[in-house]
């Protein structure tokens, strides 16, 4: 898997009336051209910013993963100006949520809203889209490497971790869902701290955490990685394993290009 201008043609679609389940076979041979973007933080007076980024990128891609902090604070008027825009979107969708969503403390009204206008989300949840597994979520903090947070001392800290674990389990079933021989894992937070390098070190600790890379190198068929969080973060990175880890927030593509969106093929 490498990104590259150089775009394949579309895939076939689906035979009409089908819907693809999760793990059902490995699918075509054919590559899927897959673009990803995270960090838009829409706000209760943008609008249509982004509306050019959602009619252009069915040119350049066949899905299209949302890597979390879409708006603001969670509010729905923020996710109904987001949806102005991403309505003229004509290829698939797949998202996980930021911690942005969550600020308001409706994370569930977010996601439904978002479900209903066609983006497929991640929690707990897998899909098959042309023979290519999504799977993710969220992900949370802790921390990398030796200096990722233990569960040791205050019940307060333990709780911490606790959170961190039962988050890493459930990206882990969504992943375990699939049988496809070549997978996409969306994040919001970043599992490796390459991808956070950039960032002031004092704050590595609260932008990801190894978990989730632990979790990702367990599977074979995990072929590509994305995630936002880490607006000063650097561009790529690998799990120990070897697994490709790309930051696509937004404010990180901007340094690379005027393309609002990093594509990959898979």
């Amino acid at each position: 898997m490498t990104p590259s201008p150089d775009m394949p043609a579309e895939p076939a679609a689906s035979p009409a009336g089908q819907t693809p389940q999760p793990g059902m076979d490995a699918g075509p041979g054919q590559r899927l051209r897959v673009a990803a973007v995270g960090d838009l933080h829409v706000g209760e007076t943008t609008q249509r910013v982004y509306r050019d980024l959602f009619e252009r990128v069915h040119e350049d891609a066949d899905v299209l993963c949302l890597c979390g902090d879409l708006v603001n604070f969670g509010k729905s008027v923020e996710v109904e100006n987001l949806l102005e825009d991403l309505r003229a979107c004509r290829i698939p969708m797949v998202g996980v949520l930021g911690n942005h969503e969550h600020d308001c403390g409706q994370p569930e009204e977010v996601t439904r809203l978002l479900t209903d206008a066609g983006v497929r989300m991640l929690t707990g949840e897998a899909y098959e889209i042309e023979g290519v597994g999504f799977a993710g979520g969220k992900g949370f903090v802790g921390g990398f490497g030796r200096y990722m947070l233990s569960s040791f001392g205050e019940t307060s800290i333990k709780t911490f971790v606790q959170e961190a674990v039962e988050d890493a389990n459930l990206i882990e079933n969504s992943i375990r869902t699939l049988r496809t021989e070549r997978s996409v894992v969306l994040l919001h937070y970043s599992p490796v701290v390459d991808t956070v390098v950039g960032e002031p070190p004092e704050i590595h600790p609260f932008l990801g955490s190894s978990r989730l890379a632990e979790v990702i190198d367990r599977y074979e068929n995990v072929k590509l990685v994305v995630h936002g969080h880490a607006h000063r973060g650097a561009p790529q990175g690998r799990t120990a394993r070897g697994v490709p880890v790309y930051n696509v927030a937004l404010p990180v593509l901007r340094t690379l290009s005027d393309t609002p969106y990093r594509v990959f093929e898979i």
